[in-house]
């Protein structure tokens, strides 16, 4: 027969090794989880890798920061944060989701509770509208079910059905709960060259007009943008309720990156390669790229998209 003290020991142990296992911190260390309503991001790490991976963007580095920590410091927001960026391609709009992405949940863009959506690639064939709108309303409401704080990231805006957006409005909107299930702590992210050129000639009038591109601010754009999208047929918001309904919190633009600020991303590659920065490389490869206006030749047309591209070349050289 087993002795009292015995088989009370070992019913201690089994407790407490049970209790540890099924902490959440331990649990949490091997399986992702969601994060907890009161979680807060830092602001002093986010802010960083924004200064030090994301160039030539002060407006769109200062906006999302300021909405972003705004939202996530207040215990019992109204709404889902809901951003929509814009701007040429290789400006950095898919970079500062990711890292915006990273910052909520450290898998990124792997984790099981951010969610990329590719209008090309997921929602392909006009005849099927009604279709995409259900298995979307669908999906959004399953995951915000398991994962309040759930990221929603739209790309390639400007190449969505025009009202297949206008789906997830209900999501988007000022209700408390939609269904049984509450909206209000998921994030949504809008991806979009659409206003890329309205953006550019703000950019090259203020150049001409001898003023510092950081002298650039909000308001100087977002109207302008706002409207200019809403009435573009080929922005992913044309005449859309989410913008007729004042549901998205900031049209965030993107400026045309510099030559230095392409140099910048020449360097930054190069060290997140293991490489020492060789400038006779960084120079090289930044006078491989084209610029624009014709004469003046500013900015760079496709941004720092090509960078690794060419720099791969000369790194096999």
């Amino acid at each position: 027969a087993l002795e009292p003290l015995g088989v009370g020991l070992a019913i201690g142990v089994a407790w407490a090794l049970t209790g540890y296992l099924s902490h959440p911190n331990f649990y949490c260390s091997y399986v992702e989880c969601c994060p907890s309503a009161g979680e807060r991001l830092n602001a002093t790490v986010l802010k960083a890798q924004l200064n030090t991976k994301l160039f030539g963007q002060h407006l769109a580095k200062d906006v999302v920061l300021k909405a972003v920590m705004g939202f996530s410091n207040n215990p019992s927001p109204k709404k889902p944060l809901t951003l929509s960026l814009h701007g040429w391609a290789g400006t950095g709009k898919n970079f500062l989701s990711q890292i915006l992405a990273e910052h909520v949940h450290p898998a990124g863009l792997r984790s099981k509770f951010v969610h990329l959506f590719l209008a090309t690639l997921h929602f392909p064939h006009h005849d099927q509208l009604k279709l995409y709108k259900e298995q979307l309303q669908n999906w959004i409401r399953g995951n915000v079910s398991a994962c309040p704080q759930s990221i929603f990231i739209f790309d390639e805006m400007d190449k969505m059905h025009p009202g297949l957006i206008d789906a997830i409005k209900p999501f988007l909107d000022y209700y408390e709960q939609v269904d049984g299930v509450s909206y209000r702590h998921a994030i949504f992210i809008f991806l979009s060259n659409a206003g890329g050129e309205l953006i550019n000639k703000a950019a090259f009038d203020f150049w001409t007009s001898g003023k510092s591109r950081e002298e650039i601010q909000l308001k100087d754009l977002e109207p302008a943008l706002s409207v200019g999208v809403f009435n573009n047929k080929n922005s992913g918001l044309w005449h859309s309720s989410l913008i007729d309904r004042n549901l998205i919190d900031y049209f965030v633009p993107f400026l045309p990156l510099e030559y230095k600020h392409v140099k910048m991303c020449i360097r930054a590659e190069m060290i997140a390669r293991g490489h020492a920065v060789d400038e006779n490389v960084v120079q090289a490869v930044a006078d491989e790229m084209t610029f624009f206006p014709k004469e003046q030749k500013i900015y760079s047309d496709k941004g720092c998209k090509t960078v690794q591209a060419k720099l791969d070349i000369h790194e096999d050289i």
